[in-house]
């Protein structure tokens, strides 16, 4: 079973440490998004730096290219992408069902690459023999996300998110004893709750879960600040308190990573940093400012005055401006190397803040001058 020492519990908000194979996550943590092995413009060596204390990479992606047999010939996902520290995959749920002309059945899901138009079909039991090939720390369960918002197709949805759940501990179970057999690194499952911004639905499967006794817990479909203190207020009420829990995919607008440390989560992963990065979208504590605009031209100060992140030590707004501007490839990495920063700092300082009792201030104050209230 997965170590998870909780420090300090503060609400449904608390402070602890996830204990991994490969080290230790202090939380609440920023995990960062390495879809396809890699945080996209960064060196591991870079994010290492910067402060990351886990990546989290896409199943689906790695199945497409290039391939988790290769991965697990180099020795799974740390040694492949040269990153010693904790590691999660996602399974790629998301990304399956987002696609054109998907065909899902109870038994798998069907679909063309993306790449080469070649055909692929995963299941849930296939999903972890891919999850335990590239050998990350912690894994996610196949879920089935509704591209509807209607209440009877995310009801179906979860339902049969919940039956591939059972299939997904089934096979996991297997694994894990081949693995111990083999004298190989323990690998973690972590059940993914569902159920769109239907109360009655998030409740219902968090519950269904938390019976299953996973080692920890992914809480996905959860897009929008509007309404997630409610969401996660009810997921984390019922989820065991002795267990990890990961927002999928959030964390673009900072508010994201108050309201959900704020309300029960300990790791939270966005691909949103180092997207807006690389379109010159940069984070500062006055808001999100757009680089290539003209005004910043002639601004010799730095990016922002108060980061100590390998950019804004070093680089003006006008040498930024200028590599934008010119299109250098260089713009995309130190923009992504400050905002991966950014949040990475953000999300250290709410874990400081509710260790000495400081969490309110800290928000209010951050969000206010942030969102300029």
């Amino acid at each position: 079973m997965l170590k998870f020492d909780i420090e300090k519990n503060i609400g449904l908000a608390r402070v602890g440490v996830i204990h991994t194979p490969h080290g230790d996550i202090k939380t609440p943590a920023f995990v960062g998004a390495a879809t396809r092995a890699t945080v996209k413009a960064l060196t591991m060596q870079e994010m290492d730096e910067l402060g990351s204390q886990a990546i989290l990479a896409n199943t689906y992606h790695l199945i497409l290219r290039p391939g988790v047999d290769l991965i697990k010939e180099a020795g799974g996902l740390a040694e492949f992408s040269s990153w010693h520290k904790p590691t999660f995959t996602d399974s790629g749920g998301f990304q399956i069902f987002s696609l054109p002309d998907v065909k899902i059945t109870e038994e798998s899901v069907k679909f063309k690459s993306y790449l080469d138009g070649r055909k692929f079909e995963i299941t849930p039991e296939s999903s972890m023999q891919a999850q335990w090939a590239i050998g990350a720390d912690i894994h996610m369960a196949f879920d089935h996300l509704a591209k509807s918002e209607k209440y009877q197709d995310m009801k179906e949805a979860m339902e049969r998110t919940h039956r591939w759940l059972d299939r997904c501990i089934a096979e996991n179970t297997k694994l894990a004893k081949q693995a111990t057999k083999n004298h190989e690194k323990e690998q973690f499952l972590y059940a993914v709750v569902q159920g769109g911004d239907f109360l009655d639905l998030r409740a219902e499967s968090a519950k269904y879960c938390a019976d299953k006794n996973p080692d920890g817990f992914g809480i996905g479909g959860v897009f929008v600040a509007d309404g997630m203190d409610e969401i996660l207020k009810t997921v984390n009420s019922i989820l065991p308190v002795d267990k990890p829990r990961h927002l999928l995919g959030m964390g673009e607008e900072p508010r994201d990573l108050f309201i959900g440390a704020e309300f029960g989560c300990d790791t939270f992963d966005c691909v949103g940093p180092t997207r807006m990065a690389r379109n010159g979208s940069l984070f500062t504590l006055d808001g999100r400012i757009n680089i290539k605009n003209a005004k910043f031209a002639h601004d010799f100060t730095p990016l922002m005055p108060d980061c100590d992140c390998e950019c804004c030590k070093n680089y003006t707004r006008a040498y930024l401006h200028h590599l934008f501007r010119t299109d250098e490839i260089t713009a995309k990495v130190l923009a992504s190397i400050h905002n991966e920063h950014f949040v990475v700092s953000v999300v250290d300082k709410i874990r400081s803040s509710l260790l000495d009792g400081t969490f309110e201030t800290y928000k209010s104050e951050f969000l206010a001058r942030y969102y300029h209230k």
